[in-house]
């Protein structure tokens, strides 16, 4: 194994283990305290933090699939999703600090995502809900966070990388 594989690993497993702890104490209190109290409204209205047990992935999308095609989807087909981006992630030379960053919290995130799929009968724990006014987000959890964090970053970067390296069009 290359010096350079050792250090991507111990990139991402650094992420991982952050992320994991983050967002799986952030769930196992919100668990704990949201169900007691069913929900805490956060100042100035902005939101609330309130337990939602979700079946489906972002936005409950895919929830109202037969059981044994959703957890196919959302439980084997992003387990195997997420080793091929691990593979790739601990493998690929070309990928910019940057995207491999931004990818290593997309992985991180979904993998956290996973535990909580695998181990809690094919349902994420989600419990923040953010507004303003008539806009609102859906239920999402620390996780979701980094997915959507590392997805920004990433299309940041590919877009900077081209405006350096445009292509050149054939006239």
């Amino acid at each position: 194994m290359t010096a350079s594989v050792k250090l991507r690993l111990l990139i991402l497993f650094i992420v991982l283990g952050c992320t994991i702890g983050c967002d799986q104490t952030s769930k196992q209190i919100a668990r704990t305290k949201l169900g007691r109290l069913g929900y805490v409204t956060l100042p100035g209205g902005l939101g609330e933090l309130r337990i939602a047990e979700n079946s489906g992935s972002f936005l409950s999308l895919g929830s109202s699939l037969p059981e044994p095609l959703r957890v196919g989807l959302l439980t084997f087909g992003v387990g195997v999703g997420l080793l091929v981006l691990f593979g790739y992630l601990a493998r690929s030379p070309r990928l910019s600090r940057l995207s491999f960053f931004a990818l290593a919290l997309v992985w991180a995130g979904g993998t956290s995502n996973f535990i909580d799929r695998a181990t809690r009968h094919g349902r994420v724990t989600d419990f923040v809900f953010l507004q303003a006014g008539p806009l609102h987000t859906g239920v999402f959890n620390a996780a979701d966070v980094l997915i959507m964090i590392g997805v920004a970053v990433l299309a940041w970067d590919l877009w900077q990388q081209g405006k350096k390296n445009p292509k050149q069009n054939p006239k």
